[in-house]
């Protein structure tokens, strides 16, 4: 068995997260990872999807993972999670940024990033 240790290695696509422990494990393995807090039915979290795959292709530093909440609803008050799409942005583990204004493209959501990063 291997432990996970932190790394700038992401994944070029999102990780399909279920709960969360897999977060928490997700969190510990990635030094920066964005988080798309989703829910089923939800249009807008649907029309997001391909827009966080775009992101996680574009960023080498970043693992992007998505989870519904929903699934595990600890996350929900945990993570203080009132809207859908709630994106999260996590570096070293410790939450840096949130973005929960409906839908947005990869422009808008790489300037959180960038923003974030510079707080």
């Amino acid at each position: 068995m291997t432990t996970a240790t932190p790394t700038d290695s992401a994944p070029d696509r999102p990780a399909t997260l279920e709960s969360e422990r897999a977060l928490e494990s997700f969190l510990s393995t990635h030094d920066r990872v964005l988080v798309d807090f989703y829910t089923e039915g939800c249009t807008l979290c649907a029309s997001i999807e391909p827009v966080i795959g775009n992101v996680a292709r574009a960023h080498d530093d970043l693992a992007v993972a998505t989870i519904n909440p929903r699934d595990d609803p600890a996350l929900i008050d945990r993570f203080a999670i009132t809207s859908a799409p709630t994106l999260v942005l996590f570096e070293d583990g410790e939450e840096r940024g949130r973005l929960a204004d409906g839908f947005q493209g990869v422009d808008a959501i790489d300037a959180f990033l960038d923003g974030a990063s510079d707080e």
